[in-house]
């Protein structure tokens, strides 16, 4: 890994020189824009509105629109005035029980690593973290960006969660949410049944990108020159009407059986889950290549 900021986390008179390190990485398949019929790939330049001419990044500022065709121009400069810009620290606000910040809040995950002589004081702030159950609500400047952020312990290293700032949540503003909906105590009673029947232990190792995968397949086959296979999938048929205590019986049920347990009780017979279709036999399907092959 390579480190993308080198600072201090300050806390209290303590300083404790770090380096921070992007925490994840995202495995999408990425593809370049290409010409399609010689596979060449396609150039943006960056042109001016005004005069067509090309523009080299050396003369690109950034603008702000105030409206009516006018734009306010800013340089480097201008945003080195601005206070933690280049601020090299990291400062430790106050220390709060984790289960008071919401998860809508969190953004992105870094990592911290002690730098020099600071392995001592990074590994009492650590462990003073994890007896206190708390995590540190810090400021930090990235990118000239002031960014509200916390510290917590994961893996025996502390962990940097960048953060949204409060007026960047949207509220959530729907229809239904004005309306006068009420739900049955055997209602809840259910739903309650079917929570406790597909109850689990979160094991992030179990699953998988499925569509990077079968995408990386079809690249792979594209590649060695040989066909793809993909098998149809079962369509279920649509419900005509929704029995929201049948639905739930019948999932309670479906739950039950996927982990071999044995039912209580049986779904009401009227009211019986549909039986998906069996799948297709397995279709066929050749590469681009070989297609035009075959037409010729």
């Amino acid at each position: 890994m390579r480190a993308i900021w080198k600072g201090a986390v300050s806390f209290g008179l303590v300083s404790i020189a770090v380096k921070l390190y992007s925490a994840t990485e995202e495995k999408d398949i990425r593809f370049h824009q290409v010409h399609r019929t010689d596979g060449g790939r396609i150039k943006y330049q960056r042109t001016c509105s005004v005069d067509g001419e090309a523009v080299s990044f050396d003369d690109i500022a950034k603008g702000y629109d105030i409206g009516g065709g006018e734009m306010v121009i800013l340089t480097d400069e201008d945003f080195a005035d601005l206070p933690l810009s280049t601020s090299r620290a990291i400062d430790v606000l106050e220390f709060v029980p984790a289960e008071q910040i919401d998860p809508i809040l969190f953004a992105k995950a870094y990592y911290l690593e002690p730098e020099g002589q600071a392995a001592k004081p990074y590994v009492l702030l650590r462990d003073a973290l994890r007896d206190a159950e708390r995590v540190a609500i810090v400021k930090i400047a990235i990118r000239q960006r002031e960014q509200l952020a916390t510290l917590r312990v994961r893996d025996d290293v502390l962990v940097l969660n960048t953060m949204m700032w409060p007026d960047e949540v949207r509220t959530p503003e729907f229809g239904f949410l004005d309306d006068d909906i009420e739900t049955r105590p055997a209602e809840l009673a259910m739903a309650a049944s079917l929570i406790d029947s597909m109850a689990g232990s979160f094991k992030p190792d179990e699953f998988t990108d499925n569509y990077r995968a079968a995408l990386q397949e079809v690249i792979d086959a594209k590649i060695e020159g040989r066909e793809v296979v993909q098998p149809e999938e079962a369509e279920e048929a649509p419900a005509a009407a929704i029995d929201l205590m049948a639905a739930l019986k019948a999932s309670v049920e479906r739950a039950k059986q996927a982990r071999g347990e044995g039912t209580d009780e049986a779904p009401p017979p009227a009211k019986k889950a549909s039986r998906a279709p069996r799948a297709a036999a397995p279709r066929k399907t050749t590469t681009p290549r070989k297609a035009a092959k075959k037409s010729a």
